[in-house]
């Protein structure tokens, strides 16, 4: 690296563009190996890299690959006006149609996603958990732990009881879910016998549903969640409606005529048989 470099990059100037280098635009557009000339736009524009060293940047017009450039570098050494090419890419421009970053799985993890014989294995520093042996703030846990001598490896820490709490708010238990909004306005959880309360700090704001009915039976639901199943709901009651006994009318019999079906024996053909009835 040359002195000028190091003092341009030092004080944060850009380095200045080496002209012989950026008319070199011929010779930076043949270079791109490989590629059908026809898939090599028109010129964009032209970077200074260093001293004497810039990178020609052409669009690119090979299908699938809207967005991209061609990226040639070139150089010349000091005192030469011979110019060189460096390397060339395909590297994507701004609006480049381009696949999205990755992201490690244990980062694309969402709730739900773990199927029937599926481990997820937790980290040894997960920020969710803290060791059994420290104090977790919250009393009923503190208490576990005392009176079993040590109780679990790991609790919940503050953060994780915080970050269960806002995403069962904010869930389909919480008091914005549909069944709650339309759910009568007295009918919260917090006034239904069937509303269990959760130990700990938990238990000011979260509860598990007892009804068999509800349909967020056995589920943690938030005291301000509601639905039609409240224990406390009064229904108008219904008039009863005495019902009257069947009455038949059989004053009057009406004889009809049923006539034989195929193949039954004639009358004329033999006599009657005796039943012994007089």
């Amino acid at each position: 690296m040359t002195t000028s470099v190091r003092a341009a990059r030092g004080t944060g100037r850009a380095p200045k563009l080496d002209q012989v280098c950026a008319d070199a635009v011929g010779l930076a557009r043949g270079s791109v190996d490989g590629v059908d000339p026809d898939h090599i736009g028109e010129h964009l524009d032209v970077v200074a890299e260093g001293e004497r060293v810039v990178t020609h940047l052409f669009e690119c017009l090979q299908p699938g690959y809207r967005g991209w450039r061609w990226a040639v570098t070139v150089a010349r050494i000091p005192r030469s006006r011979h110019v060189t090419v460096c390397e060339s890419a395909l590297i994507p421009g701004p609006d480049a149609l381009a696949a999205p970053p990755w992201v490690p799985w244990q980062d694309r993890l969402q709730p739900g996603d773990l199927g029937v014989g599926d481990i997820l294995p937790t980290a040894p520093d997960d920020d969710r958990l803290m060791p059994g042996y420290v104090q977790s703030d919250d009393p009923a846990v503190d208490e576990v732990a005392w009176e079993l001598g040590l109780g679990r490896p790991r609790v919940l820490s503050r953060q994780g009881r915080a970050d269960a709490a806002e995403r069962w708010y904010e869930g389909d238990n919480g008091p914005a879910s549909a069944i709650s909004a339309a759910a009568p306005a007295t009918a919260r959880c917090g006034g239904c016998g069937f509303y269990l309360q959760l130990a700990g700090a938990m238990r000011q704001v979260f509860g598990v549903c007892a009804n068999a009915y509800a349909p967020d039976d056995g589920r943690v639901v938030s005291v301000d969640h509601g639905c039609g199943a409240h224990s406390e709901i009064l229904v108008e009651p219904v008039a009863v409606v005495t019902e009257l006994p069947t009455v038949y009318d059989d004053s009057e019999v009406d004889q009809v005529t049923v006539p034989k079906p195929a193949g039954s024996v004639d009358d004329g053909e033999e006599p009657a048989e005796s039943y012994g009835h007089g």
